[in-house]
């Protein structure tokens, strides 16, 4: 069972997903006066978690991404932002929608389904890293900023949070390619239970972000495990953590 917040009625709600079944979900990108902006790219990463979430529990997931009309140069940042940051690339159409993504209010809302609604994003730094063509820098870390806190709140893009998350995002994957080494091991139970429960109360990516850190700190822990335990939650979490596996 996943549970989102309907932002219509501002509670939880489960989510039409059943092992086995369809969910059909719309991604409705604000884009402010004709431009791709951080909004957008917010919005749009807290559709594909979704996706990967309802994914993992055996659910598979059509969606679409729409938007007004874009100026062709806005339509390539688009393109470049969707393929930047792993988002699942989008259906044609899915017909009704049972959930509906939304960068903020945008005066009409559905009739239909589950409204979820990202909170406000402001953006303090010159350039969303990775999205700008030949830039170089990681557009993970972005994803990474993003995650570390919960979707629906204001949430401030700052040099000092992209600077933590790259930190953290090299540190981990240089761990996981230690870990690697090691042999194979299977994830403890209590550590899937807690991660599967954080994942079901709202999308709770910080708090998946802090079981990664409660493991990657476990002494205890075997190293095979803590290789398997990154390597799973990496498939909700997008953040290529075993990149640098089989490297040098």
């Amino acid at each position: 069972m996943l549970l989102v917040t309907d932002s219509r009625i501002s509670r939880l709600v489960e989510l039409p997903a059943r092992r086995g079944g369809l969910l059909r979900m719309r991604v409705h990108l604000p884009c402010a006066k004709g431009v791709v902006g951080i909004a957008e790219v917010r919005t749009l990463l807290v559709g594909d978690v979704l996706l990967r979430a309802v994914e993992a529990n055996g659910v598979q997931v059509v969606h679409e991404i729409v938007h007004p009309e874009l100026p062709p140069e806005q339509a390539k940042a688009l393109d470049r932002a969707v393929t930047a940051l792993g988002i699942h690339r989008p259906a044609d159409a899915v017909g009704s929608a049972q959930v509906h993504v939304f960068g903020e209010k945008q005066g009409q809302t559905p009739t239909e389904g589950i409204w979820i609604e990202v909170g406000p994003v402001r953006q303090s730094v010159a350039d969303i890293p990775g999205l700008d063509e030949g830039d170089g820098a990681d557009p993970l870390v972005t994803r990474l900023a993003l995650l570390s806190h919960a979707y629906g709140r204001p949430f401030a893009l700052t040099a000092q949070r992209l600077a933590d998350a790259e930190r953290t995002l090299r540190q981990w994957r240089h761990r996981v390619a230690e870990w690697a080494r090691a042999p194979s091991r299977p994830i403890p139970d209590d550590i899937r239970r807690q991660a599967r429960a954080t994942l079901a109360e709202d999308l709770g990516t910080p708090a998946l972000l802090g079981v990664l850190r409660g493991v990657e700190a476990a002494p205890e822990m075997a190293e095979g495990a803590k290789f398997e335990t990154f390597a799973h939650l990496d498939r909700v979490l997008g953040l290529e953590l075993i990149r640098d596996v089989g490297r040098g």
